[in-house]
């Protein structure tokens, strides 16, 4: 059986649970009537400040399901969300701006705006303190291996080397790749031989 957003959100609610999981362009026209129809009923603005940029983010909730007519096919759906965020690059003493970002999301939570605006930045600092690091420091997504199971075999090892680089305290994971790389006595201190 092929899984689906709707089958998998269905499943989801079967199992006592709930989701919040992004729409996309992919959704078709339940994505085009959500950028349509989609009213604000509660928002909640934020900054945020750091690594030569500025991210102004404005998340609104619509919770009402009867705008959208292909909303009865998403098991539970109680919320609509929309994040539009605004990342502005500080480059010397100027200052760059970039145009909005507009992303959607979906849930069978009923919560408030802040509640969904720390949701969701949550998610995006496991997606940033993982798969980016994975996909860019290890160059996860360039890989060439296919054959089982050795895609297994490495994406274990990745997770090894992330998880005893933390352990050592870096921050700064294409650092510690980059001194493990180094030598031997590296490795020895990160895998604590003697």
């Amino acid at each position: 059986m092929r899984s689906t957003p709707k089958k998998t959100c269905q499943a989801i609610i079967d199992s006592g649970n709930h989701y919040l999981g992004a729409v996309k362009g992919n959704h078709g026209n339940f994505f085009k009537a959500i950028k349509r129809h989609f009213q604000p009923q509660e928002r909640v603005d934020s900054v945020e400040r750091g690594h030569g940029r500025v991210e102004r983010r404005s998340v609104s909730i619509c919770r009402s399901i009867e705008l959208f007519s292909e909303a009865q096919q998403w098991a539970g759906l109680k919320t609509i969300i929309r994040v539009v965020s605004y990342r502005h690059l500080l480059k010397g003493k100027y200052l760059i701006i970039n145009k909005p970002t507009t992303r959607y999301y979906i849930s069978s939570l009923e919560e408030t705006a802040q509640q969904f605006s720390r949701r969701i930045r949550d998610y995006w600092h496991v997606e940033n303190k993982v798969h980016h690091v994975r996909d860019v420091t290890q160059g996860e997504d360039n890989s060439r291996i296919r054959v089982q199971p050795l895609p297994n075999i490495f994406a274990l090892a990745r997770n090894l080397a992330l998880n005893l680089y933390r352990h050592n305290d870096f921050d700064n994971m294409a650092q510690a790749q980059r001194r493990a790389g180094q030598g031997l006595d590296v490795l020895v201190t990160l895998f604590r031989m003697k």
